[in-house]
């Protein structure tokens, strides 16, 4: 039991980090943060479990029953954005890593420290922060790369990738999946201006 206590302390304690202190200051989204909880304790909960049948040794039912658990886990693209999914796996990784009986706790505090400060630093606000990416509709009817290019540089900043997504002459609209660099302020304290895109997915 004292075994078991430490584990889930040390889960409870890594998820926490996770779900209060990385994402939920940075994205603000309030409905998955029960999501990630839920997920971490359900995993850490069914592996403990599975790993503790025939005495301990139940290696190949922790596999298959690892593999029907994880099969049931979907996550849709346009309601989870992809940091989110990094999100996920991560609260997963440490259900995983925390349950597992013949791990010491040492080694299982150490690999959540590691899975933790990787998900912050390459989530961190700072890191690429002039990049982003928008499914943009212009008000025009792009036939040429070269117009559509300078639209997207003069609206957003300077294109490093799009995607036409589609093209209706008789709206007269161009609907543009675009990864771009914001522009720059001109000055220290000077706001560049920028067209907001109509859905930033970043």
């Amino acid at each position: 039991m004292r075994h078991l206590a430490a584990h889930l302390g040390l889960d409870l304690a890594a998820v926490c980090l996770l779900t209060f202190r990385i994402y939920h200051p940075r994205h603000g989204r309030r409905d998955l943060v029960p999501s990630l909880l839920a997920l971490n304790a359900g995993l850490f909960t069914v592996v403990h479990v599975l790993a503790a049948t025939d005495g301990g040794h139940g290696g190949t039912s922790l596999g298959l029953g690892l593999f029907g658990v994880l099969s049931l886990v979907r996550l849709r693209s346009d309601a989870v954005q992809q940091e989110e999914v990094g999100y996920y796996f991560t609260a997963m990784v440490l259900g995983l890593l925390c349950a597992l009986p013949h791990l010491s706790l040492l080694t299982a505090a150490a690999l959540s420290a590691v899975l933790l400060l990787v998900v912050h630093t390459a989530d961190h606000p700072r890191l690429l922060a002039g990049s982003r990416r928008a499914v943009v509709t212009l008000d025009t009817a792009h036939g040429d790369p070269d117009t559509l290019r300078a639209d997207l540089a003069r609206r957003l900043g300077e294109p490093l990738h799009w995607t036409v997504v589609n093209v209706d002459y008789v709206r007269d609209l161009t609907v543009v999946d675009v990864r771009y660099r914001e522009h720059l302020p001109a000055f220290p304290g000077a706001s560049a201006h920028r067209a907001q895109p109509a859905r930033e997915t970043v």
